[in-house]
């Protein structure tokens, strides 16, 4: 899958293991190549082989296994530089540049701004890609949903997904995992008045039984129709009985009723 047309970024996704997405991303121009948050390594290499590409480059959201299995092995083979969350350094394995909130890191022609998401896990981060309107987010944010969160509170994990909230509305949402119809599920009975999501969930249903994938999807979207982007719903608020509560208070029992689900 590609970025739009008039996006210099090449972006491949590659489905692993049951639900993860790990993403090739690929400057023509310059011939950096990134693989981001590389959960195992064959699927990786067979994609570079289709494609003609030579990795340069891995970049890690966060620690977990599923996101930096590959690590160590493809830097071995390629001599591929590893980026990832100084937050969190101690637990990337292979790390030689560490960056976080309010860095910019350079990937061939292309500047990647970096923000400290913490919540999911202490150290998270995600990239954006503003000439390539593409977001890689890790487990922060999914397309209707959002991480769970094994090392942050409540209030990190809302301050974390504003700032990605607040990017342009064209934004594309790389995130990690193909969860989107289980969470549309759980919207629902959350925002049971939202027209917007009824209408995603019946699109994401028919994609789903076609076997195709749900994401990338946009902030537009996101901000229209995922719960935990949306905690001044007056229809969410009314479903959770907290109608007068701050908007913590309001993500924080939206997530744990999906939690729950």
């Amino acid at each position: 899958m590609d970025t739009p047309a008039n996006s210099k970024l090449q972006i491949r996704q590659i489905p692993v293991l049951n639900d993860n997405y790990v993403y090739l991303i690929h400057d023509p121009q310059t011939g950096a190549t990134g693989v981001v948050d590389p959960a195992v390594v064959d699927p990786v290499v067979a994609q570079l082989d289709t494609e003609g590409w030579r990795l340069s480059h891995i970049l890690n959201t966060h620690h977990h296994g599923d996101h930096v299995g590959g690590n160590l092995e493809l830097k071995r083979k390629t001599g591929c530089t590893i980026v990832g969350p100084r937050a969190d350094a101690a637990r990337i394995p292979g790390i030689d540049v560490a960056v976080g909130e309010g860095d910019s890191y350079r990937f061939g022609g292309f500047e990647a701004k970096v923000f400290d998401v913490p919540g999911h896990t202490r150290g998270h981060i995600a990239y954006w890609f503003p000439d390539a309107a593409a977001l890689f987010c890790g487990d922060t944010l999914f397309a209707l949903g959002c991480g769970r969160l094994f090392e942050g509170t409540p209030a990190q994990m809302w301050a974390s997904l504003s700032k990605l909230a607040a990017l342009p509305d064209d934004t594309r949402v790389y995130c990690a995992h193909e969860y989107t119809a289980a969470n549309a599920r759980f919207a629902l009975t959350v925002e049971p008045g939202n027209a917007a999501l009824k209408a995603r969930a019946e699109a994401i249903a028919k994609r789903r039984a076609q076997g195709l994938p749900t994401v990338p999807s946009t902030l537009a979207e996101e901000r229209a129709t995922n719960p935990f982007l949306r905690p001044d719903s007056p229809d969410l608020r009314r479903t959770l009985h907290l109608e007068g509560a701050d908007a913590v208070a309001v993500f924080a029992e939206t997530r744990a009723r999906k939690d729950r689900f």
